[in-house]
C-alpha cells in the first residue's frame, strides 16, 4: 500500500478553478497504479470521478466532469493531480484519491486499497 495526502481544496465561485494535489509515498520505483479521484457529497453516494493508469497515463472521466477536469500523473514529483475549470455548485464535495494495487490497471471493479483523507471543495453560485 502506498500513502496519499491530498491538498488545494477551497472555495470557489461557480465558473472558477481548483488544482487538487495528492502527494504519493512508499511507491515502489518503475511500478505502475490505477490512481483515482472520488468525490461524495452530503447525503450522495461516493462517485468516482476521474481514473489514470500511471504506467500509460491512460486516463477516464466520469460524464460529468469531462471538458472540464484534467487527471495527471507527476513520476518525478511521486503527485497525482486534478485539474478543474468551469467548476459549478454541483462539483461540491469532498474529493478523495485512491491507488490501486501495483500493475492492476484500471477497471470498473477495481477496488482500491489506499486511501488519503479528503480535501473539501465548495463552488458557490
Amino acid at each position: 500500500q502506498v500513502q496519499l495526502v491530498e491538498s488545494g481544496g477551497g472555495s470557489v465561485r461557480a465558473g472558477g478553478s481548483l488544482r487538487l494535489s495528492c502527494s504519493i509515498s512508499g511507491a515502489s520505483d518503475n511500478t505502475a497504479y490505477c490512481m483515482a479521484w472520488f468525490r461524495q457529497a452530503p447525503g450522495k453516494e461516493r462517485e468516482q470521478v476521474s481514473t489514470i493508469y500511471t504506467r500509460a497515463n491512460i486516463t477516464h472521466y466520469v460524464d460529468s466532469v469531462k471538458g472540464r477536469f484534467t487527471v495527471s500523473h507527476d513520476k518525478a514529483k511521486n503527485t497525482l493531480y486534478l485539474q478543474m475549470d468551469s467548476l459549478t455548485p454541483e462539483d461540491t464535495a469532498m474529493y478523495y484519491c485512491a491507488a490501486g494495487p501495483r500493475w492492476i490497471m484500471c477497471h470498473p471493479a477495481l477496488e482500491y486499497d489506499s486511501w488519503g483523507q479528503g480535501t473539501q471543495v465548495t463552488v458557490s453560485s
